[in-house]
């Protein structure tokens, strides 16, 4: 069983940063994928980005090169790093986890934070 935690939404000016944060409990963290998705108003949850147990990413195209998911398996810790911030990136964002699944579909996570607010300004 893992539970995840996000925490660093915020409102935030177009071409701002911001950082999140997802703290997982459990002593197998190392050994899973753990991935973001965002869900704007109306919309369908999307996949944003992930990083395997070994370490490797994978991006959407739409965040490529402004964000950068990392983890440090000593603090039991994701993060997401959002640079260059658009309009289009607010949504509420999801830490997702699972011990065999690393694809981009939210349906086959097992496990799920309960989100952060991520509002950019114009």
């Amino acid at each position: 069983q893992v539970q995840l935690v996000e925490s660093g939404g915020g409102l935030v000016q177009a071409g701002g940063s911001l950082r999140l944060s997802c703290a997982a409990s459990g002593r197998t963290f190392s050994n899973y994928a753990m991935a973001w998705f965002r869900q704007a108003p109306g919309k369908g949850r999307e996949f944003v980005a992930r990083i395997r147990s070994g370490g490797s990413t994978y991006y959407a195209d739409s965040v490529k090169g402004r964000f950068t998911i990392s983890r440090d398996n000593a603090k039991n810790t994701v993060y997401l790093q959002m640079n260059s911030l658009k309009p289009e990136d607010t949504a509420a964002y999801y830490c997702a986890a699972d011990p065999n699944y690393t694809g981009t579909d939210s349906r086959e996570y097992d496990y799920w934070g309960q989100g952060t607010q991520v509002t950019v300004s114009s």
